[in-house]
């Protein structure tokens, strides 16, 4: 059996619909947890920006909601996606709010972290706007602090779209 990639995982729109990765495959993807009432929120500009300048070329930037750290996420759906819209005009696919760490972490980010550790080789995911850049494959090229911001990014995603 081949070794897994994020195409193997499926999860669901903010809106209540299926999100198989497996329909992301041949793009470049830049994976987020994120929250609407932390410090690193204004992110969500830089990431648009980002979704608005590689999409055309093979990027998708998804976004996954998250309380886990000091419930900075606790709106519903709605909540989430008009405050995304409205305030960054993010337009880039997100998911339903999930956790990344502990008993009921998403699979996909059970696997991220496992896959691609942080540093020291913590797996758990620290705080929110933790990244993991994706190549066309499937497979992790690297994991972001949330303290490094989309902006940065920019360079390692031109090498991996050329």
């Amino acid at each position: 059996m081949s070794e897994k990639t994020v195409f193997d995982f499926e999860l669901t729109r903010l809106d209540g619909a299926p999100m198989p990765l497996d329909a992301y495959r041949g793009k470049a993807m830049l994976l987020v947890n994120t929250a609407s009432k932390c410090g690193f929120t204004p992110q969500y500009a830089g990431l648009q920006a980002l979704h608005e300048r590689f999409a055309a070329r093979g990027l998708s930037v998804i976004g996954f909601p998250c309380n886990q750290f000091g419930a900075q996420e606790p709106g519903d759906a709605d909540e989430i996606a008009s405050f995304c819209s409205r305030n960054y005009g993010v337009t880039f696919p997100l998911s339903a709010r999930i956790d990344v760490n502990g008993p009921s972490a998403a699979p996909l980010f059970a696997y991220l972290s496992s896959a691609a550790p942080g540093i020291l080789g913590t797996e758990a995911i620290k705080w929110n706007f933790t990244k993991f850049l994706i190549n066309r494959d499937g497979n992790i090229v690297a994991r972001f602090a949330p303290t490094t911001k989309p902006e940065e990014l920019a360079e390692e995603i031109e090498k991996l779209l050329a």
